[in-house]
């Protein structure tokens, strides 16, 4: 008999962030989560859409603090073809859902086949739909619920090697690609021309893509468009493309023509920020230091709007380690006082809307 493989992700941290949320199971339901726990797994037949039929692909992974082996998987019943193949540590997989609901109450029968009543249970509230959730609180009345994307994000906020190295492949390729893309604009083409050329070279790379925001000229407008490129713009392409689900998020400028002196010296006073921010970071010091560190630069009197942001990327952008409350995806920022670690991979952005040269970045 094949031996199923270890659980992919430190369980023991996993146990103390349930134990610090009062929490006795978790039940995950997001497919970035899912894909985390099971070891960088996602089944193919849904992985560019959920819905089917009159429901929905819904995986749960169920799994009782401190007990990694009452875990189990309820699945799609085609994902049995990838239990032959033994892709799963946990001890079991239910594969046998079609839809939302039915879903559900596998988990609900789990719980019950192993005596698990949870006092309390984490879900992903933002990741559930509203029939599951309310299988849920009416199989299980008296249970508290918690949300589990926080302590699921604590989770995934230290990246493992493989991790880094998928993040790494993916940032390059996304600045490769863009690299190419820069060197066939044409005067007369069209920011739609230009998304399509990047996405085409995306994919080249080996990327899965996944958007790119673009600006031309003075426009701070970032959606693809019919605009035409003119000689004289400066162009802008923030992206995103992923490398088996982690994300490479970076933006690079360009120009059609040669930079103006104007240009050239706003460019330099976002590489100043750029650097003022970056430097300090390592291991150990506090979330809040690449702020600090260009507090002084940015409260430097300029035209327009400036901006500075630092935020986590892995699975999804704007993850853990959560460092700002105050930026443009709302969230606390419980990392800002706390010591950076090993493994967490950040997100450094500049950004210049100028009244004249345009968006830079």
């Amino acid at each position: 008999m094949t031996e199923r493989p270890l659980p992919p992700f430190d369980t023991a941290r996993l146990d103390r962030l349930m134990q610090d949320a009062g929490v006795d199971v978790l039940i995950a339901s997001s497919k970035h989560n899912i894909q985390y726990l099971l070891g960088n797994y996602r089944f193919f037949m849904f992985e560019a859409m959920d819905a089917i039929g009159l429901s929905r692909y819904l995986p749960l992974l169920v799994y009782p603090a401190g007990r990694p082996d009452l875990a189990f998987y309820v699945a799609n019943a085609n994902e049995r073809f990838e239990e032959e193949l033994n892709r799963f540590w946990v001890p079991e997989v239910v594969a046998k859902s079609r839809g939302s609901v039915d879903a559900m109450h596998l988990a609900l029968g789990g719980l019950a086949e192993r005596g698990l009543t949870p006092c309390a249970l984490a879900v992903e509230t933002g990741f559930l739909p509203a029939d599951a959730w309310e299988c849920l609180r009416t199989g299980l009345p008296a249970t508290q619920t918690v949300e589990a994307v926080t302590i699921l994000e604590e989770l995934r906020a230290v990246k493992q090697p493989w991790e880094l190295d998928l993040l790494r492949a993916a940032s390059e390729g996304v600045v490769d690609a863009m690299q190419a893309t820069f060197e066939q604009l044409r005067p007369g083409m069209t920011k739609n021309d230009a998304v399509a050329i990047l996405r085409r070279e995306e994919i080249a790379r080996g990327l899965t893509w996944e958007y790119c925001l673009i600006t031309a000229g003075q426009s701070l407008n970032r959606a693809p468009s019919t605009q035409v490129l003119e000689a004289q713009d400066i162009l802008s392409l923030d992206s995103g493309g992923n490398v088996q689900g982690y994300l490479g998020d970076l933006c690079r400028m360009g120009t059609l023509s040669a930079p103006s002196a104007e240009l050239e010296d706003a460019l330099a006073a976002i590489e100043e920020v750029q650097q003022a921010g970056r430097v300090p970071l390592r291991a150990g010091v506090a979330g809040r230091t690449p702020f600090d560190a260009v507090a002084d630069i940015l409260a430097r009197p300029r035209e327009g709007s400036f901006s500075f942001v630092v935020h986590g990327v892995g699975l999804i952008t704007h993850e853990a380690p959560r460092l700002m409350d105050d930026g443009p995806i709302p969230y606390p920022a419980p990392h800002r006082d706390r010591p950076l670690e090993a493994g967490m991979v950040l997100s450094v952005e500049t950004t210049w809307q100028h009244p004249r040269l345009g968006f830079i970045k």
